[in-house]
């Protein structure tokens, strides 16, 4: 079985406009899929993956090359691990954030609705919080919360008390009993998306995907060189919304700030007008592809960058 199908690889790779001898990082490396076709048009450049999958790690040792370092690492650290390597500014940064087939497929790590396992879903298995602590210990107002900001449920209060109700009667310990807990909630006909909904908002938490991904945002800004790309692939809207306003805004929430001309203040520039989506074929050799969107984005040229050409 395949590790890990990737999603948009051509056109997030052809996004970053690669130099041959330029420094890139892929900050989720995955199964690899994307690093390896980064690789393929290097020419004497260097390439960092980042991953905190051991998993992914263990992927990694396939890539045998003198240009290619795996950083096992959270991408929240990108800029204090490139900094570890010597590095402090890169040509082009690619983000995948969509969790691997292959975490989908490996039971026991409890990210899909499809298979019993423990109620789990670290990315990184060294990290102490699990889905099973936030479910058993998270008081029902945070649940609430959590469910309804990060699943977009809306029957989001009455699942977090239903949850409450379930657990002092017996530990919730995996995903068929956590099901079983939450059946009074899940509407019928809708079971599919309504469980993945919750499993995602669970997984943000357990991961503070959402916090580490407005981390990363920000030191890829300081990390590339004016003219350098960012090409990030998202998969539901929450983290699709952080990744369009920091591209348009220079900020997550409200709006662009501009200089006393009028001029916007923002350090990147979109590169396309809307975000690309995977074509009719792919959609058709990969379902877990129909969500994703790509932007790509440029950083900006300073006044002082521009001044010393």
């Amino acid at each position: 079985m395949q590790y890990h199908n990737p999603v948009l690889l051509q056109e997030s790779v052809d996004a970053l406009a690669i130099k041959p001898k330029g420094i890139y990082v892929d900050v989720t490396f995955g199964g690899g899929g994307h690093s390896a076709r980064i690789l393929e048009q290097m020419q004497g450049g260097q390439l960092y993956s980042f991953d905190q999958d051991t998993d992914a790690e263990r992927q990694s040792e396939r890539l045998i090359s003198d240009q290619f370092t795996f950083v096992k690492a959270n991408f929240r650290y990108l800029k204090k691990y490139l900094r570890l390597y010597g590095v402090r500014q890169v040509d082009g940064i690619l983000a995948d954030l969509g969790v691997s087939s292959h975490q989908f497929n490996t039971a026991e790590r409890g990210f899909s609705t499809r298979f019993d396992g423990p109620l789990d879903m670290r990315m990184d298995k060294d990290s102490p919080l699990t889905a099973k602590d936030v479910i058993m210990t998270y008081e029902e107002d945070q649940l609430h919360r959590i469910f309804g900001l990060y699943g977009e449920v809306k029957n989001a209060k009455t699942l977090a008390r239903e949850v409450v109700s379930a657990r002092n009667v017996r530990d919730i310990e995996t995903i068929a009993d956590f099901k079983e807990a939450i059946s009074g909630c899940t509407p019928k006909g809708k079971e599919n998306k309504y469980l993945a909904q919750v499993f995602q908002a669970l997984r943000i938490e357990v991961n503070d995907e959402l916090k580490a991904l407005e981390e990363m945002l920000e030191q890829a800004v300081e990390v590339l060189k004016p003219g350098g790309r960012l090409s990030v692939i998202s998969y539901h809207s929450l983290e699709d919304r952080l990744v369009k306003n920091y591209i348009n805004k220079g900020k997550f929430f409200g709006e662009v700030e501009k200089d006393f001309f009028g001029n916007e203040i923002k350090p990147l520039d979109s590169v396309t007008r809307k975000p690309i989506v995977p074509s009719a074929q792919e959609l058709q050799e990969n379902n877990r592809s129909r969500s994703a969107k790509l932007r790509v984005a440029e950083k900006r040229e300073t006044p002082e960058t521009s001044s010393k050409k």
